[in-house]
């Protein structure tokens, strides 16, 4: 799905500079005809190759332009600790990195900004929906943090197209927590509203979150002394 979006957007680019490079070329095989007549008619020979010259190297040129249109996109990079929790979850919940990789650099990411353990908004994912990024409860929640797009259109970044979209959830997902915790003054508190039990005395909603994130510490550690 990415390279399909990708690709003709590349492919436009690099045609449009192939058809600059033409218009140019044809321009330049114009003035060389031109002068190449006068030369001629003047017995100046040496006025077409004095004026090549003078001209840039066209294929230099060409190649050129297309590296600025086209830069070498850059491979999202996780830290140690997440590349552990990643090896992690792929084999618990039977999900394959290629797809885990941008939930968890989102989740770096937006964790990074937000002041808030990307690990934490990986148990939140695994608790609320497994990893299933098109999963939905019978309350209208949604995607990979079970987020409810009634309440959270304000947070849908302006280029997002569905709350179900895996990396816009976690950004979504990530700053509902952030508010929740800042909210309701604590991590576990903000975890029971988050998901929706702030009634439930023996806090089970987040006893089971801080329990799955500390199985994802402890297989990082595990990893790390292998």
């Amino acid at each position: 799905m990415i390279a399909s979006t990708v690709l003709p957007s590349a492919l436009q680019r690099v045609s449009t500079v192939a058809l600059d490079f033409l218009q140019k070329f044809l321009m330049i095989a114009g003035l060389v005809f031109i002068v190449g007549l006068i030369g001629v008619q003047t017995g100046r020979l040496d006025l077409v190759e004095n004026f090549k010259s003078l001209l840039p190297n066209a294929e230099a040129s060409v190649v050129e332009e297309v590296s600025a249109e086209e830069p070498e996109p850059e491979e999202a990079s996780l830290n140690a600790r997440m590349r552990g929790a990643m090896n992690y979850v792929s084999r618990r919940y039977r999900v394959s990195d290629e797809a885990l990789m941008p939930i968890f650099a989102t989740a770096q990411a937006v964790g990074r900004e937000l002041h808030l353990d990307p690990l934490l908004i990986i148990a939140v994912i695994g608790v609320e929906s497994g990893f299933n990024p098109f999963s939905q409860s019978v309350f209208g929640a949604q995607g990979l943090m079970q987020v409810v797009p009634r309440f959270h259109h304000d947070k849908l970044p302006e280029d997002a197209a569905s709350f179900l979209d895996p990396v816009t959830n976690v950004q979504v997902g990530a700053r509902v927590l952030k508010e929740s915790i800042s909210r309701n003054g604590g991590l576990e508190d903000g975890l029971q509203q988050f998901g929706g039990a702030t009634n439930d005395a023996s806090r089970r909603y987040s006893s089971k979150v801080l329990a799955e994130k500390q199985r994802l510490e402890q297989a990082v550690q595990r990893l790390r002394a292998a």
